[in-house]
This record gives structure tokens, sequence and C-alpha cells, in this order.
């Protein structure tokens, strides 16, 4: 029996979505309202003390942290495998997936927070209540910078920073699939699969024209799109509540975005 914690747009729980399936696999799950509140109670946070989403529960063991998780999966359920067989092929996986856990995500959290969901998180509350339900972070270096990109949205020092990473990381991509059908080679991996929700947060923030010079990522990310997986653990759990801000703040602040970019390349 596998249950998971997850969230509708949570680019985390939408990469183990992906993972079970493309694996196949049936799930129980219980959906977290981030913007409520819902993964810092004290009885989430005894399974999950960081007090984010995907949690997975097999059989009562829990499993914390969505690298580990979809490893996990295609460890514990290896068919498809979604490990390259070639060793130099799978460590390259490893490179790509490291990434996520060594700022990737966090510039992801700063880019998406930056631009719209600080208004999920002001959205009805006062000064205190805001002040209040930042302090329910367990991480003091994520609690800061968030309560920062809240407050300063596209002007905090976090954004610029986290924009050009994600030019960096996109152009990494587009180089390698210049010679490869996916980012390890020939086999569609966890490495594709941990990208998708990310190249994804950008089209719903109306910032793909970030790619315009990648031809071969936006090839890749129509690949992506229409593989059976996408659309059951993306598509299916598209928030209609979120698209239409993440596109109107988005587009507003597309301008801003194209500024931080070409200012670093003229430098």
């Amino acid at each position: 029996m596998l249950e998971l914690y997850h969230n509708d747009m949570s680019s985390c729980a939408q990469k183990v979505r992906l993972t079970l399936a493309e694996k196949n696999l049936e799930w129980t799950g219980h959906h977290m309202n981030l913007r409520r509140g819902d993964t810092r109670t004290e009885e989430y946070m005894k399974l999950n003390p960081n007090g984010v989403v995907p949690t997975l529960i097999v059989d009562g063991e829990v499993i914390i942290e969505s690298t580990v998780i979809v490893e996990f999966l295609d460890d514990a359920y290896p068919e498809p495998s979604l490990k390259p067989q070639d060793p130099v092929a799978r460590a390259r996986m490893r490179l790509w997936t490291k990434q996520l856990d060594e700022g990737v995500h966090l510039a992801l959290a700063a880019v998406s927070s930056g631009t719209a969901f600080r208004y999920q998180n002001m959205e009805g509350r006062t000064e205190e209540e805001l002040i209040a339900h930042m302090n329910k972070i367990p991480d003091p270096v994520r609690r800061e910078r968030t309560m920062d990109l809240t407050l300063k949205g596209i002007e905090s020092s976090y954004f610029a920073p986290a924009v050009m990473r994600f030019v960096k990381l996109f152009t990494d991509m587009d180089d390698t699939l210049q010679s490869n059908t996916w980012l390890t080679g020939e086999e569609y991996s966890l490495a594709d699969i941990a990208f998708t929700p990310y190249v994804t947060r950008f089209e719903h923030l109306k910032y793909l024209g970030i790619l315009d010079n990648l031809p071969k990522l936006r090839d890749w990310y129509e690949r992506i799109k229409a593989r059976p997986n996408y659309q059951t653990a993306i598509g299916e759990w598209l928030n209609e509540k979120y698209l239409p801000l993440m596109a109107e703040k988005g587009e507003e602040a597309w301008p801003r975005v194209k500024e931080i970019i070409s200012g670093h390349s003229s430098n």
C-alpha cells in the first residue's frame, strides 16, 4: 500500500506522481493545502519534520525528500526501469538530479514566490498573522527567504539570482539535448522526470520566453508533455485557482525578468 501526502501544484509532488504514473502504480493520496499550513501542523511534522510535501508511506514506513522517494520507487518497482542501464549514464542521471537539492529547487521557490505565490501568502492576513504564518516554517533560512520574497516580490535580492540559475540550467539542458534524445542519453529517466515540473512552472508563470534560443529544450518539453504520465500526474491536478494568478503576475513581471536576463548577457 502506497500513501502519498502531496499537493496539486507542488513541483516535488509532481515529480513523485510522474514516477508513480510512469510505473502505473496505485496509491492513496492525502492532499495538503500549503497556503492553509497543512504541512506545518504538529501531526504532519511527526511524519515530515521539514514541513513540506511530498511524504510517502510504504507499509507503515515513512520516506521523505522527493529525489529519494523517486529512486526508492524505481528500486522497489523496477519495471519499467527509470534508471539507465549503463553505469556512466546512470551517474549522469544522478548528477542532474543532484542539482535540484543543491540550489535549483530553492531557485524555483524564489521565482514562484517572488512572482505569484506571495499574493496567496498575504491574502486575508494582517502583518502579524503573516509573520505568525511564516514563523511556522521550521528551517530559519527558508523562513527568511520566504518572508523577503513575500514582502518584496521581484525586487527581492533572491529573485534575480534565481532567474539566472535557470538561465544556466536551461542552457545546460539544451546543450545536452543537442546529442541526446533525453537528458541521460536515449532512455527516458528520472532525470527527465525531475526537471519536468520546473519547465512546467515556467510555462504556468508565462516565462517560457526564456527558452526562445533553446530549440532542443523546447522540443524536449513538447515530447515530455505528450507522454501519458504528464497528463495523469500534472494535467489532471492543475489548480484552476492558481493558474490565473500565476499567468497574470507572470505576464506583469516578464519585462523585469527579460531585463535580468539581458543585463547579465551584456556584462
